[in-house]
């Protein structure tokens, strides 16, 4: 028993200090990244007797800023409620990683032999749950009621409109987004994530090349979910008053983590739906077999690149989460909601049709 929750505990600081170092690694890259990409002037103020870090020490100046400062609540506020909207806001996303697979099924006793067998390995996510990707959709649907809330408890007639475009927006887009995960779904046959990452087993068996329309409507309508440029109408600073214009000091900064979460997360789903998760190239149980090289490895080294393999592809995604975001204008409302409902939601259920026809056909004894 003790051996099952130190593992498990292993497996919850690997994951989240991934999720939480890449996170503040994001919020770098929106400032220093975008500002080289449009030749303008980056975070240069936080500084050690002038040493700027490349911007490395706006992060931290960040954190310590919003720890210290004064926490605020609107004296007609619903101070009860106002409190509990960033935890549900958060708390969701946090949640849903807990079904992701990182890396390989680890053999415990094995770790150094070649290619081992063994009846139970370790799967390297926090919890195998059957229908993981059914509950992703129903803990992630319970985020909505952070922006709603928030909205509605600051006592603020701007932060209740934009917690209802914010809630509006999401449960728009979250229907794109499952209707897009159908055709993956009948195409693996699972809806247990890492059952689904196993079946992808080389590039070509990898859900981008199996559903490349249902890749594309999930990751622009995960986009959306998460409110992000060009579909941050709930809170366009510029232009726009947002649900959490009332909200200070740490309860922001819970705001402010939970988008860069949610961008990690959906490089996390991104990989494992239709990347092939932390498979790679040539990689295979006993070691490397790519380009004529034949390296046979121990365990504990293959299931060391499937980690690698898996960071690099949910970097890459994050990458171009925010490239998106300092590209692209900002969208007016009644083209967000007409893009979902009269855009991108057709073309899933389209997709849905064709999948479902495609693999009735395939699965048909006689073909043609």
């Amino acid at each position: 028993m003790g051996e099952i929750v130190i593992w498990a505990l292993v497996k919850i600081a690997i994951l989240f200090g991934f999720a939480l170092n890449l996170s503040a690694v994001l919020t770098w890259m929106e400032r220093r990244q975008s500002a080289m990409m449009q030749d303008r002037m980056g975070p240069v103020k936080a500084n050690i007797s002038g040493v700027t870090l490349w911007g490395l020490l706006h992060p931290l100046a960040d954190a310590l800023k919003l720890a210290t400062k004064e926490d605020f609540v609107p004296p007609k506020a619903h101070k009860a409620i106002f409190v509990l909207a960033p935890l549900f806001a958060i708390a969701p996303v946090v949640m849903v990683f807990a079904v992701i697979p990182f890396a390989p099924p680890v053999c415990l006793k094995q770790l150094t032999a070649i290619a081992p067998r063994c009846v139970a390995p370790e799967h390297m996510q926090i919890a195998r749950i059957d229908i993981g990707l059914l509950y992703v959709f129903a803990i992630a649907s319970i985020s909505v009621y952070g922006a709603a809330l928030a909205g509605w408890a600051s006592y603020n007639n701007y932060s209740l409109l934009g917690g209802l475009r914010a809630s509006a927006q999401m449960l728009s887009y979250e229907i794109t987004m499952g209707m897009a995960l159908i055709g993956t779904f009948l195409v693996f046959g699972t809806l247990e994530p890492g059952e689904l990452v196993l079946r992808q087993s080389t590039i070509a068996k990898w859900g981008i090349v199996q559903q490349p329309l249902g890749f594309i409507l999930f990751f622009f309508a995960a986009i959306a979910e998460t409110k992000r440029a060009p579909f941050d109408l709930p809170e366009g600073e510029s232009e726009i008053v947002g649900y959490f214009v009332e909200y200070s000091g740490a309860r922001f900064m819970t705001f402010f983590l939970g988008e860069f979460l949610e961008i990690v997360f959906v490089g996390c789903m991104v990989t494992t739906i239709f990347l092939g998760g932390w498979q790679a190239p040539g990689l295979a149980a006993d070691g490397l077999h790519i380009f004529g090289l034949d390296l046979q490895l121990p365990h504990i080294a293959v299931v060391g690149l499937g980690l690698v393999t898996f960071t690099i592809k949910v970097f890459i995604v994050c990458f171009l989460q925010l490239a998106i975001r300092w590209s692209l204008p900002r969208m007016r409302y009644d083209q967000l909601m007409r893009l979902g409902w009269k855009g991108m939601l057709p073309a899933s259920i389209i997709n849905v049709i064709i999948t479902a026809a495609v693999v009735l056909w395939m699965s048909s004894p006689v073909k043609g």
